[in-house]
C-alpha cells in the first residue's frame, strides 16, 4: 500500500528520522495558513508547494489546466495560496501517471532546506527494500540525489552503493558507516548520516514497509542530514498488524476497479490488453497471461478468484472486468481441486444470467476433478461460451475469437 509523502514523512518522524517540516493543505486558503504556521514554527521564508499523489517526478510533471510544475517554490507568503490554487484540483501529468495523470487533492507547504551557509547543500538517494533474489533487505545509496535511480544504474552503476542485511543478525552498526563513508561525508555530516540510515531502517522494519525511498536525502548548508522527499510502500498483508498504518489509505489515487475487486475479495490488476482473464490461482493466472500472449492476444488484467471460487465470485470477476472498454474476449482458466470444475460451470452459467448482455465471448477452460462434466454444461447452456479442456485448445479459441 502506497501512502503519500506528508503521510511518510510523519511516519518517519516517529522513529527519530530527520526530515523537511510540512503541513498539509487542501484549499489555497489553507496553504495561506500553513505557510503562516510554518513560518512561525521553523522560520522560514520561503516555501515549497507539493502535489500530493502517488507517483514520482511531479518536480518535472506538469498541470494539465493550468501549466503549473506539480513542484513550485513561493519566495513570498503571498505567494503560496495562488501557487497552490494552479495546482489543486488539477490533473498532474508525470512519467509515471501515464497520460491520464492524476487528480490533486492536496498539497503539502514544507519549509525551504536549501539556505545558503557554510557549505553547498548536497542531494543523495537512499532506499531500502527487500532483495528476493538474495532473501534479505537491502540499503541502496547514491551520490546521485535528485535523479531517477534506475537513469543512474544505466549511465553511472558505479556510483550506486548497495548493503545486504542478514536477516539473522540484523543491520550492523560497521554496515551504517560503510554507507556513509562510500557517499563521501565526513566530519559532523557523517556522524548525521549514520544517526538518518539506523533511523530509517529501524522504520523500516517496524512498519512491515516493503519499500523506502528516500530521493533526495539532503545534507544542508551546515551538514544537517534530512529527507526532502519520501516514498513508503507498506506490505499489504501486514496492516493487519498496524491498524494505524492502515488507516493511511487513499482509495482515491487507486484504480477503482482494483479497490472494487479488493471488496470482493478478488486480487485484481489492471492492465493494457484485450483479453480479459480469470483464474483460480496466483501461478495458473500467470501461466494463462502467457498463454494469451501465445495465441496473438494481450492480457487485460490479472484476476485469481482464489481456490473457493464460486457463483457469486465469479460474477464479481465479470462485472469487473466487463467495465474495461477494451475487452474483446473473455478467457476462464480453473483447475478443479479444492472446488470441482461442474460447479465452477454451473457458477459460469448463473453469473451470465444474472449480469444478461454480455457481448464478447467466453473461453472456459476447465481442469481436474469432473471437468468433462463441466464442459458439458458449458456446452449445453445455449450462452455464447465455449469449453475447452486443454492449453492448447483454450488458446486457439481465444485466437480464433480475436479474429471474429
Amino acid at each position: 500500500m502506497n501512502i503519500h509523502e506528508y503521510q511518510a514523512k510523519e511516519v518517519l518522524k516517529g522513529y527519530g528520522v530527520r526530515v523537511q517540516q510540512g503541513i498539509v493543505a487542501d484549499t489555497p486558503e489553507a496553504a495561506h495558513e500553513a505557510a503562516v504556521k510554518l513560518n512561525a514554527e521553523t522560520g522560514t521564508s520561503w516555501y515549497v508547494v507539493k502535489a500530493q499523489i502517488h507517483a514520482g517526478g511531479r518536480g518535472k510533471g506538469k498541470i494539465q489546466e493550468t501549466g503549473s510544475n506539480g513542484v513550485v517554490l513561493a519566495k513570498k507568503l503571498e505567494e503560496v495560496s495562488e501557487k497552490a490554487r494552479n495546482i489543486l484540483g488539477g490533473t498532474l501529468v508525470t512519467h509515471q501517471t501515464g497520460p491520464e495523470g492524476k487528480k490533486v487533492n492536496k498539497v503539502l507547504i514544507a519549509e525551504d532546506v536549501y539556505y545558503p551557509g557554510d557549505s553547498e547543500p548536497k542531494e543523495y538517494y537512499l532506499s531500502i527494500l527487500l532483495d528476493r533474489a538474495k532473501g534479505c533487505n537491502v540499503i541502496m545509496a547514491s551520490t546521485e540525489g535528485g535523479m531517477d535511480i534506475e537513469e543512474v544504474a544505466e549511465k553511472s552503476p558505479e556510483k550506486i552503493i548497495k548493503e545486504w542485511i542478514d536477516p539473522k543478525v540484523g543491520l550492523q552498526g560497521f554496515q551504517v558507516r560503510k554507507v556513509a563513508f562510500k557517499l563521501g561525508l565526513s566530519g559532523n555530516a557523517f556522524k548525521e548520516m549514520v544517526k538518518f540510515i539506523a533511523a530509517l531502517y529501524k522504520a523500516y522494519e517496524a512498519t512491515d514497509s516493503s519499500q523506502f525511498e528516500i530521493n533526495p536525502v539532503l545534507k544542508t548548508s551546515d551538514d544537517k542530514i534530512l529527507a526532502v522527499d519520501a516514498k513508503v510502500n507498506l506490505d499489504d498483508n501486514a496492516l493487519y498488524r498496524h491498524k494505524d498504518l492502515a488507516e493511511l489509505r487513499d482509495i482515491t489515487e487507486e484504480d477503482p476497479l482494483e479497490v472494487e475487486a479488493g471488496k470482493s475479495g478478488l486480487n485484481y490488476v489492471k492492465l493494457d490488453g484485450n483479453v480479459g482473464c480469470m483464474v483460480n490461482g496466483a501461478g495458473l493466472a500467470m501461466a494463462t497471461m502467457d498463454m494469451i500472449k501465445l495465441s496473438g492476444g494481450e492480457p487485460a488484467n490479472f484476476l485469481d478468484v482464489g481456490g473457493g471460487a464460486n457463483a457469486t465470485t465469479v460474477e464479481a470477476g465479470f462485472r469487473i472486468i466487463l467495465q474495461d472498454p477494451n475487452v474483446k474476449a473473455i478467457l476462464i482458466n480453473v483447475f478443479g481441486g479444492i472446488v470441482r470444475c461442474d460447479r465452477i460451470a454451473s457458477g459460469v452459467v448463473e453469473a451470465y444470467k444474472s449480469i444478461g448482455d454480455i457481448r464478447v465471448p467466453i473461453i472456459v477452460r476447465l481442469q481436474g476433478t469432473n471437468a468433462e462434466e463441466g464442459a458439458k454444461i458449458i456446452d449445453e447452456s445455449g450462452l455464447k461460451v465455449f469449453s475447452a479442456i486443454t492449453l492448447k485448445e483454450a488458446a486457439e479459441k481465444v485466437q480464433a475469437v480475436l479474429k471474429g
